[in-house]
């Protein structure tokens, strides 16, 4: 039996209208081809679909049967229209981000609640990419969005840059370090080290500090929580090196001194990685814009701190 959308959208058709001129002008069909469609279904079924004699004209026991699948099947079909045609339009679609910034969810979760309220049609997750190689991921079309600081050349891949920020040095007030203008590689030597639970190389006071100065510290502690570390620093247990955009409050905190590391400071920039032809979608282009915009807003109620 080959059963097409057309022929449910005429069994509901005739069920509600109760004839068949008033479903025929529904349906947008002459009376006389919506009676041929209907025999040709009848046909393939091998049973009466309406009781014909009454009035309003009825369903049989068969016709019911199809009623329930056509009320069953219809509105499914009528909401993945829907979902196409926002697809089409840019107004709805998936946005599956993958962070290989452990300290970046301070900032991407208010980036993502604004994108929320302006894009409600959009299937939104996040998968932390310190545990999958993310960029590979990104190009199976696992994941839609990677937020990175190693830009790399990549066939289909656009890098966006977001913003800039600056890795500090954060320790007690009362730590022997705190007296210093700024914080060399030796500094650390001596010092217990606390940082996300990430592999050294994803960390930048060792990428653009301690590796190229062959420094290791005394000893690593590792911490999943940002407001953990900072706690733990101001206890004394040991010193940190965070982005700025994670000590914002801690000029507030007396028990807390932040310091550049080197006379210059140390400057990292951060990437959005899309699919190239993804990378204008609508959607895709505001969320990366909030990247850019909401992030610094943070940056700076640290430097008014």
């Amino acid at each position: 039996m080959h059963i097409e959308f057309r022929h449910l959208r005429t069994i509901k058709a005739i069920h509600e209208e109760g004839g068949l001129a008033r479903a025929a002008d529904r349906l947008h069909i002459t009376q006389s081809a919506l009676s041929h469609q209907i025999k040709g279904l009848e046909d393939q079924a091998g049973v009466e679909l309406f009781v014909r004699r009454s009035k309003p004209m009825r369903l049989s026991s068969a016709g019911m049967k199809l009623l329930r699948l056509a009320e069953d099947i219809l509105p499914r079909l009528a909401a993945l229209e829907e979902e196409f045609a926002g697809l089409r339009s840019g107004k709805s679609g998936r946005l599956h981000i993958a962070i290989e910034c452990h300290a970046c969810f301070d900032w991407l979760l208010p980036v993502l609640e604004a994108f929320r309220v302006a894009w409600p049609d959009v299937d939104v997750d996040i998968r932390p990419g310190l545990q999958f190689e993310a960029l590979p991921a990104l190009m199976r079309e696992e994941v839609d969005l990677v937020v990175s600081s190693d830009p790399e050349t990549l066939p289909g891949v656009d890098f966006t840059p977001l913003f800039d920020y600056e890795p500090v040095f954060v320790c007690a007030a009362d730590h022997p370090l705190a007296g210093k203008p700024w914080i060399e590689a030796e500094d650390f030597a001596d010092q217990t080290l606390i940082t996300y639970p990430v592999e050294r190389a994803r960390l930048d006071v060792f990428s653009q500090l301690l590796f190229p100065a062959g420094v290791e510290p005394r000893g690593i502690r590792q911490v999943e929580l940002s407001a953990v570390i900072l706690l733990l620093v101001a206890s004394g247990r040991g010193v940190s090196v965070l982005p700025d955009w994670v000590v914002r409050d801690s000029g507030r905190h007396p028990s807390l001194v932040t310091r550049r590391l080197t006379e210059g400071g140390v400057t990292r920039r951060l990437y959005g990685a899309t699919r190239a032809e993804e990378t204008a979608k609508p959607f895709m282009a505001h969320v990366l814009k909030l990247c850019r915009t909401e992030p610094p807003k943070l940056q700076r109620r640290g430097e008014a701190a």
